[in-house]
């Protein structure tokens, strides 16, 4: 279910110091903690009419990429990011008001007896969750940025789109995986091959493949479907494109669909990123806040979602995960954002 963020569990997430404003003091609330997810949508058009345009959301959950037979530890990523962004400063890069920390989906957990088909039905079950609350902030008029939990959580987004335009949405992911598996039972896999399915995704891009993390039949129903891709190879190790020209023949190609685009990342993508899937051979953290920015500052984008954070699964320890996955995620955020909202200097 949602909870909703309320004053006193925002202020557990940040620090005052006197003589600064931190984006924490800023940033808005729902007014009524108490509201209905099916009356969402009222609540956060007041936001909006106070100058809000970015409705920011947490997904505390593991059982996408648990069902997906990878390693849990993503239900706390949420908690990481706002740790570390309410504590940045606001100024006049960015005040905080354009944002509304909305809240956290925090669905049932289940623990590491849980089987396999129990995972799968509990990523269908937040499917329909994510569904509901991300078409009530679409039809507020407000951008989604989506923090944590698997990237099966790309199909409630792009279900949520779908649901809201009556249109499917162009999709691009940074991600070293297409996601695109067999649909076997929903699982972090898997969300966009039922996406496409389902009518909710009419192109997809993916950036930073990697070659041999994809099989051969992911990689055929892949392009049976039509979808494109960059590879990690290409772009990262025999250098073949810059990764500059790859960003505007994507950004081409989105805006040639006339669809809202979503904007994915998988922090997977990232080398050496506490997630499901680490990795040391990855996309540098300012190549992937690049990436966000352009298409963000290029295209009709619908939503921001970062994925696969995992706090826990960092080498030195969950700290040590709070802090790089808090300061990673708010470097992203920021990157968004930037490209949406005029600098003033």
């Amino acid at each position: 279910m949602l909870q909703i963020m309320t004053p006193a569990s925002l202020g557990k997430l940040f620090s005052t110091r006197d003589g600064e404003t931190k984006l924490g003091q800023q940033v808005q609330l729902l007014d009524n903690p108490e509201v209905e997810t099916d009356n969402l949508k009222s609540s956060l058009a007041e936001a909006k009419s106070r100058g809000a345009q970015f409705a920011i959301l947490g997904i505390s959950e593991d059982a996408g990429p648990r069902a997906n037979l990878g390693r849990g530890g993503s239900t706390t990523a949420f908690n990481a990011a706002m740790s570390q962004f309410l504590n940045l400063q606001s100024n006049r890069y960015l005040h905080g008001k354009e944002c509304i920390v909305l809240g956290n989906i925090e669905p049932v957990q289940f623990d590491g007896s849980a089987s396999t088909e129990q995972l799968r039905q509990a990523t269908a079950d937040l499917d329909q969750q994510v569904i509901a609350v991300v078409k009530q902030i679409l039809a507020a008029e407000l951008e989604p940025i989506v923090i944590g939990g698997g990237h099966n959580n790309a199909y409630g987004l792009l279900m949520a789109v779908k649901s809201q335009y009556n249109q499917a949405a162009a999709a691009v992911n940074l991600d070293p995986h297409s996601d695109f598996r067999p649909r076997e039972g929903r699982h972090s896999g898997n969300g966009f091959s039922y996406a496409a399915a389902n009518g909710a995704l009419g192109y997809y891009h993916v950036l930073g493949l990697h070659e041999l993390k994809n099989s051969e039949a992911t990689l055929e129903q892949l392009s049976l479907f039509g979808g494109q891709w960059h590879s990690f190879q290409q772009i990262w190790v025999r250098r073949e494109i810059t990764l500059a020209e790859a960003l505007k023949q994507i950004a081409k190609q989105l805006n040639q669909t006339h669809l809202p685009v979503a904007l994915e990342i998988d922090v997977d993508a990232i080398a050496k990123m506490p997630s499901s899937a680490s990795t040391f051979a990855g996309v540098p953290l300012l190549d992937a806040c690049y990436y966000i920015n352009y298409i963000a500052k290029h295209c009709n984008t619908a939503y921001l979602h970062i994925a696969e954070a995992a706090p826990q699964c960092h080498e030195a320890g969950e700290m040590a995960g709070n802090r790089d996955v808090g300061q990673s995620v708010s470097e992203l955020i920021y990157a968004y954002i930037q490209a949406k909202k005029p600098v003033q200097y």
